[in-house]
């Protein structure tokens, strides 16, 4: 095996050449990545185990570190930890064909990206320009315009968390999966860590997978050529294409049906895309990230979710607090929402009175913050630009805070111990069994449903989200059960 090179003496017109170390028991991959990565202009370093890639990392700063997984005397994921810790050097590792598993335990782990073996000189490229783009730890980010990130706002420990961690997830190529409530903000949070990181200056994707036709997925996401199927006049970039260098975010993932799980999984792995009709693949450098209001595991156990795609998009967790999580911040949130109305409206700045704000710091808000927006907006038009009271507001009455569960629950053991008006159509017979099954089952149906709406105020999208079922299905049993 070959010595590691010694480092260089340091001089002025040395250090503006980005360095990079390749670390690898292979002398010939090595050979194959100096080569590659000398042509892009870069000063490479090589060793051949880790005790040579401390040295040399103790000695010299590097932009990229290059590492395999298996090395002679230990490993490349203790090489990330170690490099990781200090927080100055990205480092990628390069994994065996297939091992997922390593892949997604190094980024865990902290590691900036992987690469799979037999290395794909492209999407060498594309990893180290990324690299490359990083912004300095803890450095200012060149302003574009207002960060996402910004517009998080409050002080709850909870959010002062949440924007430390995207801060930290910035500065990686790692999927994270976001897991928060209908209207807690899971788009603005992707945003805001894209807005943070070195693609901030490239495009950010937004798809929502619950609204695209089952039949029309593999086309929008991979995109197609012309002739491909009916209608395909010409060629067409799909979701793919458009993030390529920037970001892919997958709002409500949970809604992607299983054959275009599989597609995408292959997608994710292989960093390439077929378009429809093409015998050719395209590689894309595009960061995965991915939310829903579900939980994912729970789905992944059902059967209803691939445990491979899982184990792909949810390498990093982050959970959003709902809004009643963090009721201190709504003062805070509302007088940002009141300045946004009268700059786009145009009219005087509408206030909130002291009984005002104690309502809705009261309120459980299901909804989150997209329902405070609603609200404080049809205040604002109730109130014509003066200070809002409590009856502006027109918040729904709520009941004493309870299990929901158990509210439910209770609802429908006393639909079915209570005597109805039509005794003969709910009771049951003195054996237990009931006299008029549906009837019965109606009637317990009916209790579930109006004591979801109590307990949410009447939001009905909310009744939905509590009763596990969707929005479609609770109106069509309101209206089939006359409920109102």
């Amino acid at each position: 095996m070959s010595e590691p090179r010694p480092a260089p003496v340091a001089d002025a017109t040395h250090e503006r050449v980005p360095a990079v170390l390749v670390v690898d028991d292979e002398a010939d991959l090595r050979e194959l990545l100096s080569l590659t990565l000398g042509r892009l202009g870069l000063d490479v370093d090589t060793a051949d185990s880790l005790g040579s890639a401390r040295d040399l990392l103790a000695r010299r700063r590097y932009a990229l570190c290059l590492a395999d997984m298996r090395l002679p005397d230990g490993t490349g994921l203790e090489l990330v930890q170690q490099v990781a810790a200090r927080g100055d050097t990205p480092i990628a590792v390069i994994t065996a064909y297939g091992s997922a598993e390593n892949a997604v335990a190094a980024l865990k782990a902290g590691a900036f990206d992987y690469l799979a073996k037999p290395v794909d000189l492209d999407q060498l490229r594309l990893l180290v320009r990324s690299a490359l783009a990083r912004p300095p730890a803890g450095g200012a980010q060149p302003p574009t315009q207002t960060r996402a990130i910004d517009r998080l706002r409050g002080e709850a420990p909870a959010m002062r968390q949440l924007r430390t961690m995207i801060e930290r997830l910035a500065h990686s190529m790692a999927p994270v999966a976001i897991y928060g409530e209908s209207g807690s903000g899971k788009e603005l949070v992707a945003r805001a860590i894209h807005d943070s990181s070195a693609r901030r200056l490239l495009p950010f994707v937004a798809v929502n997978c619950g609204a695209i036709p089952e039949t029309l997925m593999e086309a929008e996401f991979f995109g197609y050529r012309k002739g491909a199927f009916t209608g395909a006049e010409r060629d067409r970039d799909g979701f793919f294409h458009a993030a390529v260098g920037g970001t892919l975010f997958l709002d409500e993932v949970a809604e992607l049906p299983l054959p275009m799980q599989v597609k995408l999984l292959r997608a994710i792995q292989e960093r390439r895309v077929r378009k429809v009709g093409s015998t050719s693949e395209d590689p894309v450098d595009v960061r995965i990230l991915s939310a829903t209001h579900q939980d994912l595991a729970k789905l992944v156990a059902a059967g209803r979710f691939r445990q491979d795609l899982f184990y792909r998009l949810n390498v990093i967790e982050l959970h959003l607090p709902s809004l009643r999580e963090r009721s201190e911040d709504i003062g805070m949130l509302a007088e940002g929402i009141l300045d946004r109305l009268a700059l786009r409206g145009g009219e005087e700045r509408a206030s909130l009175s002291r009984e005002a704000l104690q309502e809705l710091q009261g309120y459980p808000f299901p909804g989150n913050v997209r329902e405070l927006e609603n609200v404080l907006e049809r205040g604002v038009a109730l109130a014509g630009g003066r200070e809002l009271t409590p009856a502006d507001l027109m918040l729904p009455a709520v009941e004493a805070p309870d299990d929901a569960d158990a509210a439910i629950s209770g609802q429908a053991a006393a639909a079915s111990t209570e005597p109805a008006e039509d005794a003969a159509a709910t009771t049951p017979s003195a054996d237990g069994v009931p006299t008029d099954l549906a009837s019965y089952l109606d009637a317990i149906e009916s209790e579930a449903l109006l004591a979801a709406l109590r307990k949410t105020g009447g939001n009905r999208t909310a009744a939905a989200q509590l009763l596990g079922i969707t929005f479609r299905q609770l109106r069509y049993r309101m209206q089939r059960l006359g409920l109102k």
